[in-house]
């Protein structure tokens, strides 16, 4: 009998992540996954415009794409989800995306420490090997909740 714990499917979790909050509005959809990398979709949508004049995605909703699917590259290189925090997020634009065209994010995390998971990746609309914007990034592991051990909150609700 198997007893190790469930390792961290990004394909089942994106199915609750992305029916909730900034995730859920922005419409993003899960792809594919490795041991250590997740790909997702943000598809395109006239509300999600940088600019009228042109049907191409802002670039605010590609980097909220590429902070989920980082986060989610952690989670499948680590096994397990526990909270992580942006420290950095470097994107590099090349382009912009193609009229009308969703982006997809492809994010692996090649590193991890104590406290700290370093990822790379880019987003494409179509072709990898032209892609719209390279990321790189640190985030910060979380054991626990930081507010626990903080005397400052004791008796108060947020603790």
């Amino acid at each position: 009998m198997d007893t190790s714990p469930a390792r961290f499917d990004a394909r089942e979790a994106s199915k609750w992540f992305f029916q909730h909050g900034h995730t859920g509005w922005l419409g993003l959809k899960f792809a594919d996954q490795g041991d250590n990398w997740v790909e997702l979709e943000l598809p395109w949508r006239e509300d999600l415009l940088g600019d009228r004049s042109r049907l191409v995605l802002a670039s605010g909703p590609i980097i909220s794409l590429m902070d989920m699917a980082s986060g989610m590259a952690i989670w499948r290189a680590s096994g397990g989800f526990d909270p992580v925090a942006t420290l950095d997020l470097r994107v590099d634009y090349q382009r912009p995306a193609r009229e009308r065209a969703s982006v997809r994010g492809r994010v692996e995390c090649y590193r991890r420490t104590r406290s700290a998971a370093f990822v790379r990746g880019i987003a494409h609309d179509g072709d990898p090997d032209d892609p719209v914007a390279h990321v790189a990034g640190v985030f910060m592991t979380i054991g626990a909740d930081p507010r626990a051990g903080n005397p400052a909150l004791k008796g108060s609700d947020d603790a």
